[in-house]
């Protein structure tokens, strides 16, 4: 079972990530699904009361689509197509900030240990580190800064309004 971190812990993951082009019967009854935002506008009906499926935004998607189902999904999952591509930080602000989702809201893709810490103030509390890299390795990336200055999801203030 891949490895992961949640909620500051290496854990084993026990959702299945769907691939881009999916199909409803690609979606087992029993076992958690994380499904692409296609198949989600698709099959809505027949997978929003399950309880076990979460929806991944690619990083061009736009979050709005889920407005009316983020009080229902467990998990959200944000792609990282490549480390340098930040439109995700922002996919995660809105989500937290904007729409209120207080479920699962992780990290995928291209995460690396460098962007933890910065992946965690703009909301994300779980980590699907790339394939390849050591996830209790990757784990000390959280403690990596002492704090921050600008505002963010995990501390709204600026820091001179911090004292």
């Amino acid at each position: 079972m891949p490895q992961l971190i949640k909620d500051g812990a290496v854990v084993s993951d026990r959702w299945t990530l769907l691939p881009a082009g999916s199909a409803l019967a690609n979606v087992h009854s029993g076992f958690p699904s994380i499904v692409p935002l296609a198949l989600w506008r698709a099959e809505r009906a027949a997978l929003r009361d399950r309880g076990d499926v979460g929806v991944w935004l690619g990083s061009a998607d736009d979050p709005a689509e889920l407005a009316d189902d983020f009080a229902t999904l467990p998990l959200i999952a944000v792609e990282f197509p490549q480390f340098t591509d930040g439109r995700g930080y922002s996919i995660a602000r809105l989500v937290r900030e904007r729409y209120k989702f207080t479920g699962e809201l992780r990290a995928i893709g291209d995460v690396l240990r460098d962007q933890l810490f910065a992946l965690a103030q703009c909301g994300f509390d779980t980590f699907a580190i790339r394939a390849g890299r050591d996830a209790q390795d990757a784990i000390a990336g959280l403690g990596d800064l002492s704090g921050v200055y600008a505002p963010t999801t995990t501390a709204p203030q600026p820091r001179f309004r911090r004292r």
